[in-house]
């Protein structure tokens, strides 16, 4: 009975800021086993929950110096955990700066509203590198072209060639001719000029990628994976097109599908039969 007597005091003095707090707690604890669930942190996980079992067991048998090693480790796992986590906090909170959510709201203080000329210079450099991979898919000519979108890359394209050009066919054939020093790299296009050029990415460190994808295609979706970038991938071997988005490929694609589909992630832009469907599944939502 005074067991739950006390567990009855301890109730009636939980306000509910108090449960918003545990509330809050809960959701951040199952936002960081949600994140880190499918990635090589869960393994270093387990290896901090076994050191804890090995320090509370040297605790209790009076392990000395054991016991004040991982003391000293525990005392220290802020720094830690920020530098074996660094990747996957670094996605988390990129994912955050994504969240349309966030992003209406922070408009005014982040990127101007884009003009017409923008507009026009983005579709044309969708348009060229659409002609571009359909050569290339026939000549079988590999190639890497990164679209940026809310994530800036001045990172990646450090790696490489700063060019600042106008987008044409002929600039990718130059560029990715396999005989031209930046043909190996990839391009960057940033609002709809041709940034970057010879760009070394990330590549993937995803254990379930398909095995039979070369080099290009993982670090196609390395980046894909950092950022919000787009990335448009031809086959050397295969001709394929294809596009890398968040982590995952979409493939096959010929000119009018691949127009079709970077308009839709680089502008919005959305056939009549796409946004009935868009608004269906909005309604089904709700």
């Amino acid at each position: 009975m005074e067991f739950f007597e006390n567990i009855g005091s301890i109730l009636r003095t939980i306000q509910i800021r108090d449960v918003i707090d545990i509330l809050a707690i809960a959701l951040l604890i199952f936002g960081i086993f949600r994140l880190i669930r499918e990635t090589r942190a869960i393994q270093l996980l387990k290896g901090i929950l076994l050191l804890l079992i090995v320090y509370f067991i040297a605790s209790t048998f009076n392990f000395v110096m054991l016991s004040s090693l991982l003391r000293l480790f525990f005392e220290a796992s802020v720094v830690i955990i920020a530098i074996i986590f660094q990747p996957e906090i670094r996605k988390a909170l990129e994912q955050m700066g994504r969240n349309k959510t966030w992003r209406r709201y922070l408009s005014i203080f982040t990127k101007p509203k884009k003009s017409d000329e923008w507009e026009n210079s983005v579709k044309k450099a969708i348009v060229d590198a659409a002609d571009t991979s359909v050569i290339f898919s026939r000549s079988r000519t590999g190639a890497l072209i990164v679209f940026e979108r809310e994530t800036m890359l001045s990172d990646i394209a450090a790696t490489g060639t700063v060019v600042n050009a106008e987008t044409s066919v002929a600039l990718f054939g130059n560029i990715f001719f396999n005989k031209a020093p930046l043909h190996d790299g990839a391009s960057i296009i940033r609002d709809g000029k041709l940034h970057a050029a010879g760009c070394i990415l990330p590549l993937t460190d995803n254990p379930n990628v398909d095995i039979n994808l070369g080099t290009r295609h993982r670090a196609a979706l390395g980046i894909s994976e950092l950022s919000d970038a787009v990335v448009l991938v031809v086959s050397e071997e295969t001709g394929v097109v294809s596009l890398a988005i968040g982590g995952s490929l979409e493939r096959n694609f010929n000119r009018e599908k691949l127009i079709k589909r970077l308009n839709e992630l680089l502008l919005g832009e959305y056939s009549d039969e796409e946004k009935s469907r868009l608004f269906r599944r909005g309604r089904n939502k709700q």
